[in-house]
């Protein structure tokens, strides 16, 4: 087996941070930020456990660096993130004056560095950020695939339970049968072979 490079080291701690947003239910995204060989700030995803819109991997991240360092500039840092940044997190990153993001796949409905727009390579603002895409490419993007098709089957679990309830509520109320399912019901036997977007 090859020895991991010191950059993959870096996307490699980023992963781990997403998985335990990912053990949270959050959106599986890990960031970390490098200065001189150090990581010094890491972050993942606790948007919904917060309750905080602010809450995403690269903020965390950058709030963590911002204070080891004792500055808002984070000018000689790299930031290795799972994902592509959304407008919030691109835009932070911009003003922070980040010289070089490193993203493992792109995010073809969010992300702002290139993907829906291109907010790090913008020629009328002040700063730019150089940007490498691939990095644990293939790793980050099918964590990713695996966490949202588990909440949509979980959708559906929940769907199916919703529709036994009240099923059971009926039976109890209008039809004279039992409202007791055991486990041969067919609504919980059933599958559901519709879309998987």
């Amino acid at each position: 087996m090859a020895r991991m490079t010191q950059e993959e080291l870096y996307m490699r701690e980023a992963i781990r941070l997403a998985k335990k947003a990912a053990a949270l239910k959050e959106v599986p995204i890990g960031c970390v930020i490098v200065h001189d060989g150090k990581i010094i700030g890491r972050g993942y995803n606790r948007r919904t456990i917060d309750k905080n819109v602010l809450a995403h991997a690269e903020i965390i991240a950058m709030r963590k660096a911002c204070r080891v360092l004792g500055d808002w500039r984070l000018e000689e840092c790299t930031m290795y993130v799972t994902l592509e940044p959304c407008p919030m997190c691109a835009g932070a990153i911009v003003q922070a004056r980040v010289p070089k993001v490193v993203m493992a796949c792109m995010n073809p409905k969010a992300g702002c560095a290139g993907s829906v727009l291109d907010m790090f390579h913008e020629d009328r603002f002040n700063h730019q950020v150089e940007t490498e895409v691939g990095l644990m490419g293939d790793i980050c993007s099918q964590m990713l695939k695996d966490f949202f098709k588990e909440l949509r089957e979980e959708g559906k679990r929940k769907k199916k339970e919703a529709e036994a309830r009240e099923a059971g509520r009926y039976e109890e109320t209008g039809a004279g049968v039992s409202g007791d399912h055991d486990s041969h019901d067919p609504v919980y036997k059933s599958t559901d072979g519709t879309r998987t977007e």
